[in-house]
């Protein structure tokens, strides 16, 4: 964390209220030390996607679903998310929590590396949320443009990354590669960007 401790704990006052499926999930995170957004990023994502009415959600880095599952309760009964992630058992557990969730709208669930299937799907997100092994953040950059309705948005977890982006003495793949997205990002004309010292940091983009 990156943030005082002790508005972390004020914040948690204003938490939304989650229901038993997420706080399982929480549990499950906190004690496999398996990495979430957490509950204060997953209601920002709920937020966004309620705010620009997105009806389409492209997850590149899923996980066991965490983040779909909020990004689900802010989707129409005709809404899609498409998740991706290496591992088989975490479909089969994302695909457990959303049916647990009741959900209308629909899940689908693609094993395999995110960049490969992100570049290979041929049709247009209202939002693309990037999670993936941060060494590869920079690629994410062209597959968001080309995956992206215009005014669609580009969402990105992590982008502070415990503060490490501004050593100048750490060089390890994962921080070389959020500090090049982040540089790319942020001079790449085809987005209007917004970086949030929230958390772990939250960039959110809007394709123009």
């Amino acid at each position: 964390m990156i943030v005082n401790p002790e508005i972390e704990k004020y914040l948690e006052i204003f938490r939304c209220e989650r229901d038993l499926v997420q706080i399982e999930m929480e549990k499950k995170a906190e004690k496999e030390k398996f990495p979430i957004i957490g509950p204060d990023v997953g209601n920002l994502l709920y937020l966004l996607a309620r705010i620009s009415k997105a009806g389409s959600v492209l997850e590149l880095g899923s996980g066991y679903g965490y983040s779909a599952y909020f990004f689900a309760k802010a989707l129409p009964e005709d809404g899609e998310i498409i998740c991706t992630d290496m591992e088989e058992g975490n479909k089969i557990l994302a695909e457990k929590n959303f049916l647990k969730g009741g959900f209308k709208c629909s899940l689908e669930y693609i094993v395999g590396d995110a960049l490969i299937i992100g570049r290979q799907l041929n049709r247009d997100f209202d939002i693309v949320y990037n999670d993936i092994d941060k060494e590869y953040y920079p690629e994410t950059i062209e597959i968001a443009n080309s995956r992206l309705k215009r005014g669609g948005m580009f969402i990105t977890d992590n982008t502070l990354w415990g503060g490490k982006v501004m050593s100048k003495s750490i060089h390890d793949e994962p921080t070389l590669g959020v500090i090049e997205f982040n540089n790319k990002l942020k001079n790449d004309n085809r987005f209007e960007i917004s970086m949030l010292p929230f958390r772990d940091g939250v960039t959110i983009a809007v394709k123009k």
